[in-house]
């Protein structure tokens, strides 16, 4: 499939446009130029593809600076095929046992994903055809009506699909979870539920119910925040506090497999190779983790080459950029490549931070501009010599040599000498 086009929008010499970030459906990364220094925000973003998201594209013009994430600092993801065969092989372990999965999604970005492996999965496992395979937040199921409309903002696995007639957000076996009075949970079942770190909502109260039973297991897909309960689990503790203030055991198994769509250590070290930017400004990380990236990443570039910078919030950053314009040499004035040290007239134009360089003859057909020719005649009295007036003219116009067809003063008009005399023609010193 050929490369998604990029509107490019200018206001009061502003230019912006956008780039694929492969976070989630819709994420963009933002390139604006000033003054000619082109700027590359990434946001949140992923250079690597999945099974409906395509990666972060690499842009075509390369950025003076770039403002990247460090969300993972140094650290490197594993391969997406053998994260897939952990996620779904510590899903059929707990069901194998007759235990209940739990699996906290965020509603938009990794439960499409999810949704796609264990959808696949179940339907290479007649096994497990009959096991639930439930899908809980109310948001999700609005954010399943964009990817069924946006499917040209996929990857070719999607767009292969769609163009073959089958719809790959209609599931086979993923249902939605039926209403609290419908709801049985005495047989082995999967629940995909939000929020993703597990502090209130659905997937807090499944887990509040299911973690003490042995048999039942928490699967954590996602990148969880210090001070929720998601992370506090990372570290296994015996109990938790329940929403309603009493202490519950945690005898369910805990699996981690990161399904983060952000950018890794491996990742963001290739798009730095691949933009070459002079500056880079790491955002969006820990304060430790964004200096340990950039201490790593300098040591792959001398300092002249790339500088990386890790300011604190609100901190103002100052860059300094070379002070060379470069033109580009249109129209008759190119054909010919000019002396070395000649003197060039020509027109010097700026749109939109950008220079030309054209012969003024050129200016109707190259622009949508026009030349207009003014002659201008002044007339003054004068008392002193011809030779006073030039030396003092002389000061701002180039001189040229007198010709005596022209005359200094109109015959009768008072000036000084009167009659006839010679004139020079002017020119404006550069």
């Amino acid at each position: 499939y050929p490369p998604l086009p990029h509107q490019v929008l200018s206001h009061k010499g502003i230019r912006f446009w956008c780039y694929n970030a492969g976070h989630v459906l819709g994420a963009a990364m933002f390139m604006i130029e000033v003054g000619g220094v082109r700027v590359l925000y990434t946001g949140d973003f992923s250079r690597q593809p999945d099974r409906h998201l395509l990666g972060a594209e690499t842009p075509t013009d390369p950025p003076h600076v770039l403002i990247v994430e460090s969300t993972y600092g140094v650290m490197s993801h594993e391969p997406r095929e053998l994260r897939e065969l952990r996620f779904t092989a510590a899903v059929h372990a707990i069901l194998q046992r007759g235990g209940k999965c739990l699996i906290p999604v965020f509603a938009l970005g990794r439960s499409q994903e999810l949704l796609l492996i264990l959808d696949a999965y179940w339907r290479d496992h007649p096994e497990l055809h009959k096991v639930p395979l439930y899908y809980a937040s109310g948001i999700a199921k609005r954010c399943m009506r964009i990817y069924q409309t946006y499917i040209n903002m996929m990857n070719e696995n999607i767009r292969d699909a769609h163009a073959t007639g089958r719809n790959p957000w209609e599931f086979e076996f993923v249902r939605n979870l039926p209403s609290s009075a419908q709801f049985n949970d005495s047989q082995p079942m999967v629940v995909m539920a939000s929020p993703g770190m597990l502090q209130q909502g659905l997937s807090r109260e499944l887990f509040e119910l299911w973690c003490s039973d042995r048999r039942n297991g928490l699967v954590m897909p996602g990148y969880s925040v210090v001070g929720t309960l998601a992370n506090h689990l990372l570290s296994e503790p015996k109990e938790i506090q329940t929403s309603g203030g009493d202490w519950v055991a945690v005898n369910l198994t805990i699996t981690y497999v990161s399904f983060s769509a952000h950018s890794d250590f491996t990742q963001t070290s290739e798009f730095i190779s691949a933009t070459r930017p002079r500056h880079v400004i790491h955002v969006h990380g820990g304060e430790e983790e964004m200096k340990r990236l950039a201490r790593a990443l300098a040591k792959q570039y001398s300092p002249k080459e790339v500088e990386f910078l890790t300011p604190q919030n609100c901190q103002p950053v100052q860059l300094r950029f070379p002070g060379e314009k470069i033109a580009r040499v249109v129209g008759s004035l190119a054909e010919e490549e000019p002396s070395d040290g000649a003197p060039l007239e020509a027109l010097l134009l700026l749109k939109e931070n950008k220079y030309t360089l054209l012969a003024p003859a050129d200016l109707h057909t190259a622009t949508d501009l026009a030349t207009t020719r003014l002659l201008q005649r002044p007339r003054f009295r004068f008392d002193r010599p011809p030779a006073a007036l030039l030396s003092a003219v002389g000061r701002i116009f180039e001189v040229g040599p007198p010709q005596p067809a022209l005359l200094l003063a109109e015959e009768g008009g008072g000036g000084g000498g009167g009659g006839g005399g010679a004139a020079a023609p002017l020119r404006r010193r550069r």
